[in-house]
């Protein structure tokens, strides 16, 4: 089961375009395309006549015609045209889903279309500002579960395992965690003080020697993350107020849209605060964080197949504090929102 009443991300933008296509979100088939005025437009995927996929049909104007007998509908999901010479049924139509353009993506709203708000989409900050640097990857495909992922976004120690030639080093394998839960999600943070940067930090940070590091993973619900590295010179760490004048931060987004229960799509981008006009270091980031990113799905994609044909009862440990409880609150706000679906199906 899934959160409706929320966001997702559908597709990087430059992904759609004037030709229909076929996404799946939270097992439901949607058919989305960019109309002529420019408007992006998601439909339910089946024309309600004998269920072929619009996506199978063809593109005229503003409209979708069904490719098996010519249903014509709008952008709204009405029914303007159908075969015969009598009125269009009432009930040919499809479900119009909401969308919203934000940062490069589009998001699409897939429970109540009354409480779609876009302002209630994930705000990032620093994201228009010319000082800030960005790099991006083409979205993964993964294997797993979206809550998979989830967990391994409040996980600051698996990098010392998983990323032990990017993001690991000694210290994120004993230093003390601590979690937080907020009115919109889980923190598990740390500050690492003294240590010598990670592999991949090495590359970008502007300073020599050992470094203070804070590892912040946040997720939000249903499953948008902020994951902040923050390295700053040994002795100038240990709080995000003022930082020196050196610091490198890094504002890692990661956004899992669930395909079906077994399968997730992984959208992110980094910002950083230097150098943002430096196409060698956005690619070099981009490189690197892609790796590392296919580590975590060679991982999951493995998880998935674990945690699904296994033959005894798998253990929690303390390090899963903050994962066991995002995973918690937001089954109780699934079941609430089942709850209120049945209400006003009575």
């Amino acid at each position: 089961m899934f959160l409706k009443n929320a966001w997702y991300v559908a597709a990087w933008a430059d992904e759609v375009t004037h030709n229909l296509q076929q996404i799946t979100v939270l097992n439901q088939k949607i058919c989305i395309f960019k109309s002529q005025s420019g408007d992006f437009v998601a439909l339910e995927d089946a024309c309600p006549h004998r269920k072929l996929p619009l996506s199978k049909g063809r593109i005229k104007g503003d409209t979708v015609e069904c490719g098996y007998h010519g249903l014509t509908f709008d952008c709204s999901g009405k029914c303007v045209w159908a075969p015969g010479q009598g009125n269009i049924p009432s009930n040919a139509k499809v479900h119009s889903y909401p969308l919203h353009e934000k940062y490069g993506l589009i998001w699409i709203w897939m429970g109540n279309s009354a409480l779609a708000d876009h302002h209630d989409i994930f705000e990032i900050k620093n994201y228009n500002d010319p000082s800030w640097g960005i790099n991006r990857g083409d979205a993964m495909e993964l294997e797993c579960n979206y809550l998979l992922m989830c967990d391994n976004l409040l996980d600051p120690t698996h990098v010392a395992w998983v990323h032990a030639g990017s993001f690991g080093q000694a210290a994120t394998k004993s230093a003390p965690l601590r979690v937080k839960k907020t009115d919109d999600g889980v923190i598990v943070h740390r500050w690492m003080l003294d240590v010598e940067p990670a592999p991949f930090y090495k590359k970008v940070v502007g300073f020599k020697g050992n470094c203070d590091r804070l590892q912040h993973y946040e997720v939000r619900y249903p499953s948008n993350a902020l994951i902040k590295a923050i390295f700053t010179p040994a002795g100038t760490g240990g709080s995000e107020g003022k930082l020196h004048e050196d610091v490198f931060i890094m504002d890692s987004y990661n956004f899992m849209t669930p395909v079906t229960e077994s399968k997730t799509r992984y959208y992110w981008f980094q910002l950083r605060n230097i150098r943002p006009d430096d196409p060698e270091l956005s690619q070099l980031m981009t490189d690197d964080v892609q790796h590392a990113f296919e580590e975590d799905q060679n991982v999951l994609n493995e998880v998935q197949k674990g945690m699904t044909n296994k033959t005894s009862p798998h253990i929690d440990l303390p390090i899963d504090a903050g994962q066991l409880r995002f995973r918690r609150q937001l089954q109780a706000m699934i079941n609430e929102e089942v709850q209120v679906d049945k209400q006003m199906a009575q």
